[in-house]
C-alpha cells in the first residue's frame, strides 16, 4: 500500500514538462508532435520579470527519433509579469522561445562520450521513456527575457531624491541640493539673515 502511495506521489510531483515518448519508439526517423498547454512548474525567468508558477505554457513541439537519441524542436510561449526596472510599475507581456535539444539514449555512444551536464538524457520511468524539457525551457527563457525590463522606451524612472515616478510628477520636478562642502557656509548665511 505504501509503495502505491509513494508512486502516486512521484507521478503527481512530476513536472508537466516531462513528456512521455514511449510511443515514439527508437527507429530513426520516427516522429511525434506535441501541441499542448501545461502549467508552469515553477517561476521561470529573471528577477524583475518571469513566467509565474502555474501560468500556461503553450508547447508546439516535434520529437524525432535519431540514431543517438531524441531530437526535440519547436516553440514554447507563455505570459510574463513583473515590474519596470526604472519606475517599478507592474508590467505584463509574453515570451516565445525556440527549442532545439537532443536527448541522448542511455548507453548510446553519445551518452558514453559526453558529460551528464553537457547533454540531457532520455529518462526511464516504470517502463516508459521520457524527456524532461524543464531545464531547457528555464535556460532559453532566461536568455530571452530582458534583465532590466521597462514599461516603455520613454520611461523616465523614479526621482532619485524622493522616489516619485517622474512620469507622474509635476513639470520641472526637482529638489534644491547644496553641496555638502558648502553646507556650513549656507548656515552662516542663514544666521546673518536672521540678525538683519
Amino acid at each position: 500500500m505504501a509503495t502505491h502511495a509513494s508512486a502516486a506521489a512521484r507521478r503527481s510531483s512530476r513536472s508537466p514538462l516531462v513528456i512521455d515518448i514511449t510511443r515514439l519508439g527508437r527507429r530513426p526517423g520516427s516522429m511525434i508532435t506535441v501541441d499542448t498547454t501545461v502549467p508552469s512548474p515553477t517561476r521561470i525567468g529573471v528577477e524583475l520579470i518571469a513566467i509565474e508558477e502555474g501560468a500556461p505554457l503553450e508547447l508546439d513541439l516535434r520529437l524525432e527519433s535519431v540514431s543517438e537519441g531524441v531530437l526535440v524542436t519547436g516553440t514554447m510561449s507563455a505570459p510574463t509579469s513583473g515590474e519596470c526596472g526604472r519606475c517599478l510599475k507592474p508590467i505584463t507581456g509574453e515570451v516565445s522561445i525556440d527549442l532545439t535539444e537532443l536527448f541522448a539514449y542511455p548507453d548510446s555512444t553519445t551518452d558514453e562520450t559526453t558529460e551528464s551536464d553537457e547533454l540531457p538524457r532520455v529518462g526511464r520511468e516504470r517502463g516508459t521513456e521520457t524527456v524532461d524539457l524543464e531545464q531547457s525551457v528555464i535556460d532559453a527563457v532566461g536568455l530571452a527575457l530582458p534583465f532590466s525590463p521597462v514599461c516603455g522606451p520613454d520611461c523616465q524612472g523614479l526621482c532619485p531624491d524622493c522616489g516619485v515616478a517622474l512620469e507622474d510628477a509635476e513639470p520641472g520636478h526637482h529638489h534644491e541640493k547644496i553641496d555638502p562642502r558648502w553646507a556650513k557656509l549656507a548656515e552662516f548665511g542663514e544666521k546673518d539673515g536672521d540678525d538683519a
